[in-house]
C-alpha cells in the first residue's frame, strides 16, 4: 500500500546505491515500536543505519507518503463501513518533550515542564481522523475547529467524498460559543458541556473511544514520550502511528 506513494529516485543518483526502501521502512517501524534512537538501531538487522532511515523519514514526510497513506486506508475503511460519521469525538493529551524543540512550550499538568500536546479527532468508533502537534499551554478549544476542517476527504463510498461528522463530542475544554456557530454552519450538530454545568447525560459512554484511541497512539513510545526536536519528523511518527491503526482495523473487518 505505501510503495505507490513512495517518490521516485532519480536514475542516476550520486554515490552508492542507497538501501532499499522496504528496508528503511522496517527500520523506521522498529524505532516507532521500540522508542530506540536512532544512532542506536543495531546494523545488523539490515535496515541500514539509523541517519539513513532518519534521511528516508524525513523525504517521505516532505512528499507527503504518511498523510496519503492515512487517507488511503480511511477510505478502505469507508468502504467496508467501519467508519461511523454520525459523531466524532474531539480531546487533548500532553505527552513529556525531553528535549524541547519545535511546538513545546511549559505543561500546565506537569510542574510547567517542557512538554507537547496531542489534539485528537476520531469518529464514533475511535478511528483516528486527525492529529495536530501543539505545545503544551495551548488550550484545546483553539484547535477545534483546525481538527474538524483537517479530516481529509475520504472516499470509498458513491458520491463526494465525505470530510464532516453529523456532530461533534467535546469536554467542557471545548466550550465556545462561536466555535459552536462555526460548526453549526458546517452542517455539524455542536454536543459540548457548558463550563459551570452539569454534564451532558450519557456523554462519556460515547466519548469514551478518544480516550481509547489515545492509549493506542501512547502505546507506540516515540508518541508518548516526545524525543525528536522537529516536529514535521514528529508529525511523520504520528501519522505513520494512525495508519497503522487504521490497518489494523481493517485487518479485522477482512478476516
Amino acid at each position: 500500500m505505501i510503495e505507490p506513494l513512495l517518490p521516485p529516485w532519480p536514475e542516476r543518483s550520486p554515490g552508492p546505491r542507497p538501501v532499499s526502501d522496504r528496508l528503511c521502512l522496517q527500520g523506521i517501524l522498529f524505532v516507532l515500536h521500540n522508542g530506540i534512537a536512532w544512532q542506536l538501531l543495531p546494523l545488523e538487522l539490515g535496515f541500514g543505519s539509523g541517519q539513513t532511515c532518519w534521511r528516508r523519514l524525513d523525504r517521505w514526510q516532505k512528499a507527503g507518503v504518511f498523510d496519503q497513506l492515512h487517507q488511503v486506508l480511511l477510505a478502505e475503511l469507508n468502504a467496508a463501513g467501519e467508519l461511523d460519521w454520525s459523531r466524532a469525538c474531539v480531546d487533548g493529551s500532553h505527552v513529556r518533550a525531553k528535549k524541547g524543540g519545535a511546538d513545546t512550550g511549559p505543561s500546565p499538568v506537569d510542574r510547567r515542564r517542557t512538554g507537547g500536546k496531542h489534539h485528537l479527532i476520531c469518529d464514533g468508533r475511535g478511528t483516528p481522523l486527525k492529529v495536530i502537534t501543539t505545545a503544551a499551554n495551548v488550550n484545546d478549544v483553539t484547535r477545534t475547529l483546525a481538527l474538524v476542517d483537517g479530516i481529509p476527504p475520504v472516499a470509498g463510498r458513491p458520491g463526494r467524498p465525505r470530510r464532516r461528522p453529523d456532530a461533534l463530542l467535546g469536554d467542557k475544554g471545548y466550550d465556545s460559543n462561536p466555535n459552536r456557530n462555526a460548526l453549526r454552519e458546517r452542517r455539524i450538530l455542536p454536543v459540548i458541556s457548558r463550563k459551570g454545568c452539569p454534564n451532558i447525560k450519557g456523554m462519556g459512554k460515547l466519548r469514551y473511544v478518544v480516550e481509547q484511541t489515545f492509549a493506542l497512539l501512547h502505546h507506540f513510545k516515540p508518541l508518548a514520550i516526545r524525543w525528536e526536536r522537529r516536529t514535521e519528523l514528529y508529525d511523520a511518527f504520528i501519522s505513520l502511528a494512525c495508519s497503522l491503526i487504521c490497518f489494523r482495523c481493517l485487518k479485522k473487518t477482512r478476516t
